[in-house]
């Protein structure tokens, strides 16, 4: 080997500088080159800032033909090793700090660092389709929500610093500028393993999306539409995801798009001075350098009516609905709000919003999380309730029995299970999956919702002192200490014939409970996971039962609950003061001594998260 040109760590000389010296002697020396008897080629070695190439040093070197060279790169402080660039298609490792290249041409090479990230992580929220994803400051992750697929199981993830979320899997681009992902994977959108150089992230429904540090772009996953299909793209600067489309932020200012276009969202061929993109599941978002916003494709429930906007910085798309961070903190929305979605104009002290499907959620400035939308249907919206002396969960809605006898809903209303209005004189209620029950003084029942199945069929029932729905069937009290039930009986729910000395009843998705006058629980039906295991249970005054798990309120105000806790619905064990709980499909809710109102589920959980 002989040293052509090269330098030390001598400072007086700037690596650009240098850079272009070796450059111009490699034009100019070239030509001088005898390559015919296969006798030496030019090595041109540099680097960027962050860093140095100690071995063989950086500079203009000549090799003997096919001579394997070995190279090391060291980073400087603050900074970390991100690839080797320019001529590598000899390079053995390019994500490699230690490596080796064969020099059978004339090449240059230059080694690149970046700023290590890890020692200032910025916390930030995803949400998924039913997940809520929270990195925290310290570079590890919290996640609440769906996770039938596995999307929350991130609790081992360390050294990230962003996070993404598709329908079904969730996305962590950890601070060497790898990535990890957990959750579904039939389209490959988790086969991210060989990722590497990556700076940022995006999650569409079954595609990932990452942005490398030389400006280019790698997806995988679903590319029916042509999602994925950014290979060509260069000089992006940002990456954002939809269903089925994928949007590119050119660092000019200008932006591309692939993917299905059948409302136009890929039409952003004409957009300029863009400073951040975001994707929705049929529309795009573009927010411009002077805070105004643009936005294309499905407008049918006026996610794209953002042209009045101003002082924006920041913008997050959803299903049907887009989401802008003004300057002051405060949140504006537009488009589909039928799960509250939209509701984010009391929220203040914003620094990061997210949104998708259903749902918005935002980063405050202290760290602590809020959230509007799907609950999943507005279950736990009861924060302004007041004077309240019973609470009811049913699958997707929660019933209030006021002091004074009359009651109030929030939730699903499809079939009629929230219209509660006209009742009085109401002693007791129950809310099932898509029907609530009613004890009148006089001892009767009432019942609305659907009933196909012969579940609201309590007309005649008589001396009832408490009722409680099942999923498919009501269960009802007698003043005898007996019970009665109507409704589906598949798993045995309804077989309560032979209880006595009974106290209280309630009912689950397909099994049915009963407190004993003993302080003892029994309980028939489903068991697959769990909720019918309550035979160890002693002192027990108050019971309630959900799709999957089975809740029990001790003598001492606290609480014990058993069975499927995918959504966090069994995270009981803080709550104490509590005087009669209910449970829903995926979420319980306790009331307290004081009349307040506790619920525990995936969106309640995200109040208690802080990031910082």
């Amino acid at each position: 080997m002989k040293r052509v040109f090269g330098r030390g760590k001598s400072p007086c000389l700037a690596k650009v500088s240098i850079f272009f010296i070796v450059v111009a002697l490699v034009a100019g020396t070239a030509g001088c080159v005898d390559t015919s008897g296969g006798d030496s080629y030019y090595l041109t070695i540099g680097s960027t800032a962050g860093g140095d190439v100690t071995i063989p040093g950086e500079g203009l070197y000549a090799y003997d033909e096919v001579t394997v060279v070995d190279l090391v790169a060291e980073a400087d402080e603050g900074y970390r090793f991100v690839g080797w660039t320019g001529d590598v298609h000899t390079v053995a490792d390019v994500n490699d700090a230690t490596t080796t290249i064969t020099v059978s041409g004339t090449y240059s090479i230059m080694a690149n660092f970046g700023v290590n990230i890890t020692l200032n992580i910025t916390p930030m929220v995803a949400v998924g389709r039913h997940q809520t994803v929270g990195l925290k400051s310290d570079g590890t992750v919290v996640a609440v929500g769906y996770n039938h697929y596995g999307e929350c199981n991130v609790g081992g993830w360390t050294n990230i610093i962003g996070v993404a979320t598709g329908w079904y899997h969730t996305v962590g681009l950890e601070s060497e500028g790898t990535v990890v992902a957990v959750g579904l994977n039939d389209e490959g959108q988790c086969n991210i393993g060989d990722l590497s150089g990556i700076i940022r992230v995006a999650a569409g429904q079954q595609h990932t999306v990452g942005l490398k540090f030389d400006g280019t772009v790698v997806a995988v996953g679903d590319n029916y539409y042509g999602q994925c299909n950014v290979s060509g793209w260069g000089n992006i600067v940002q990456v954002a995801a939809g269903d089925l489309h994928t949007v590119g932020l050119r660092s000019d200012g200008t932006v591309v798009a692939v993917g299905v276009s059948d409302e136009d969202q890929c039409d952003v061929g004409n957009w300029k001075n863009i400073a951040q993109v975001a994707a929705g599941r049929l529309h795009t978002v573009g927010l411009k350098y002077d805070g105004t916003v643009i936005a294309g494709g499905d407008n049918s429930y006026g996610q794209c009516n953002v042209g009045n906007w101003k002082g924006i910085t920041q913008v997050a798309a959803g299903l049907y609905h887009t989401v802008g961070l003004k300057s002051d903190g405060a949140v504006v929305a537009v488009g589909a709000n039928y799960y509250g979605q939209c509701e984010v104009n009391v929220w203040t002290d914003i620094i990061q919003v997210a949104a998708d499907y259903d749902n918005t959620v935002a980063l405050k400035s202290d760290g602590t999380v809020v959230g509007a939308g799907a609950n999943y249907y507005g279950q736990c919206n009861v924060g302004g309730w007041s004077n309240i002396t019973q609470v009811s969960a049913g699958s997707d809605h929660t019933v209030g029995l006021k002091s004074d006898g009359i009651v109030v809903a929030v939730g699903a209303n499809d079939f009629g299970e929230c219209d509660v209005g006209g009742w009085t004189g109401i002693n007791q209620t129950a809310a099932g999956y898509w029907h609530t029950v009613g004890v009148k003084s006089d001892g009767t029942a009432i019942a609305v919702g659907w009933n196909d199945d012969g579940r609201c069929d309590v007309g005649g029932w008589r001396d009832i002192v408490q009722v409680a729905a099942g999923d498919m069937h009501t269960v009802g009290l007698e003043s005898d200490g007996t019970v009665v039930s109507v409704g589906l009986n598949w798993y045995g729910q309804c077989d309560v014939g032979g209880w006595s000395n009974i106290v209280q009843v309630a009912a689950g998705n397909w099994h049915t409970v009963g407190l004993n006058s003993n302080g003892t629980v029994l309980a028939v039906g489903d068991n697959s996971y769990g909720q019918c295991n309550t035979g160890g249970w002693s002192n027990i005054t108050r019971v309630a039962a959900g799709l999957y798990h089975t809740v029990g309120v001790k003598s001492d105000g606290t609480v014990v609950a058993v069975g499927y806790n995918d959504q966090g619905q069994c995270n009981v064990g803080g709550w104490s003061n509590i005087t009669q709980v209910s449970a829903g499909h995926l979420h319980t809710v306790g009331l307290k001594s004081d009349g307040t109102v506790v619920a525990a589920g995936p969106e309640i959980e995200l109040a208690k998260w802080d990031l910082f």
